[in-house]
């Protein structure tokens, strides 16, 4: 039976709430989809094609729609063992002891909650420029200073320079696969990060995309003991953007510091089961990860024959850089019904696109073409297109 390790742990926390804490709750939380609604100037309709928030368009899989549809008669109740499950479930597949794991309502409560714990105006914020941008806004809000960081020449995060630029570091945030980009960051370096930042600071790893590549987890840092939070969510390949549930792992003194700012977070049963049985189906990630890097892959050959410039990527988006304000062309594709985006000002030629389904990627091609070559698309003249899209993708940093 599952012990009542997560649920004692949360109730505690939620106990010694501080004032701080308090404050820190009246921020409010950015999320991936209210990023991308901000940029929308009308209402989806019911055939658009929605490719702006990184979302599964698979949606939840057959076994955790059977385990929703279940629990739905006993939604009036609250059920502690529903989360006890799940932490268990996780931490017995990844080798974790349950004390390192905590559920949030999605992977960015939690991003928020630590970045209120281990960053303040003493202590800076420091990610990558272009990164998530969730993170820089509460630390803005704490009035906490943020350092952005350009990526390599290869898209990685570059750890070096961000040591060199925040000696007095709270948080290191490493989104890896990178979002907006796509791309990796070294398990190295990764490591050489963890072990030569300033002491008393956390390296957060956002591992969101995780399960889209074949990269290694960096729960090895955890089972360590080390000043690392690992954040995890099933957004993305279990396609439950909408059901909003993800984890915190890191070790319990860290863990307790992030709970004593985000209080009590009961979590929504369906949510719960819905994770349990995700977890629990075998064949679920190596499928969607099979699929979107079919569809991926396809995307980019047909970005090649046509002459358009964007990033390889490793996950479920990537930048594709129009050569003009991208902003024209979100606004252009948008009156195609084609709903992309969104820009990130170090990058003001590019827009990312998420991978969705085969069909919407169809689509995707059609509205671009017409939009990047229609003669009343824009108000300025198109540039002309690069020959070589992977070699042009690779822009200044």
């Amino acid at each position: 039976m599952p012990s009542e390790n997560s649920s004692s742990s949360s109730r505690r926390a939620f106990l010694q709430l501080s004032a701080a804490a308090s404050a820190a709750a009246a921020f409010n939380i950015v999320t991936e989809p209210m990023l991308a609604a901000a940029a929308r100037h009308r209402p989806f309709s019911t055939d658009a094609v929605m490719i702006d928030s990184n979302e599964n368009p698979l949606g939840p899989s057959q076994p955790a729609r059977d385990a929703m549809s279940a629990i739905i008669p006993l939604g009036g109740r609250y059920m502690d063992n529903l989360t006890d499950e799940l932490v268990h479930t996780f931490a017995r597949q990844e080798g974790l002891n349950p004390d390192c794991v905590h559920p949030f309502a999605g992977s960015t409560p939690a991003l928020r909650f630590t970045v209120v714990a281990f960053t303040s105006p003493q202590r800076s914020y420091v990610g990558a420029d272009p990164g998530y941008e969730a993170g820089p806004m509460t630390a803005e809000a704490l009035g906490a200073r943020v350092v952005k960081v350009p990526l390599t020449k290869t898209y990685a995060h570059d750890v070096k320079a961000m040591i060199a630029a925040a000696p007095d570091a709270g948080v290191f945030y490493i989104c890896n696969p990178n979002n907006p980009t796509g791309t990796l960051t070294p398990h190295s370096d990764i490591e050489y990060l963890v072990e030569n930042k300033p002491q008393g600071s956390v390296v957060v790893v956002d591992e969101a995309y995780i399960h889209l590549c074949d990269a290694p987890s960096t729960l090895d840092f955890v089972k360590a003991g080390k000043d690392v939070v690992v954040l995890r969510t099933f957004s993305k390949a279990y396609g439950m953007a909408g059901l909003r549930c993800g984890f915190a792992v890191a070790r319990p003194e860290l863990l307790d510091k992030i709970m004593d700012r985000s209080g009590w977070n009961f979590m929504p049963v369906t949510a719960l089961v819905a994770a349990s049985a995700s977890l629990k189906d075998p064949g679920l990630v190596p499928e969607r990860k099979r699929i979107n890097a079919r569809v991926r892959q396809e995307t980019f050959q047909w970005l090649d024959r046509n002459g358009y410039s964007y990033i390889p990527s490793v996950s479920n988006c990537f930048l594709l850089d129009t050569k003009r304000p991208a902003k024209q062309v979100i606004d252009a594709m948008a009156q195609q019904n084609v709903f992309i985006g969104r820009i990130w000002p170090v990058m003001p030629t590019c827009t990312r696109i998420t991978v969705g389904t085969q069909e919407e990627m169809e689509r995707f091609q059609t509205a671009l073409q017409k939009v990047m070559r229609g003669a009343t698309a824009f108000s300025v003249r198109p540039a002309r297109l690069m020959q070589n899209p992977r070699r042009a993708a690779v822009l200044p940093t």
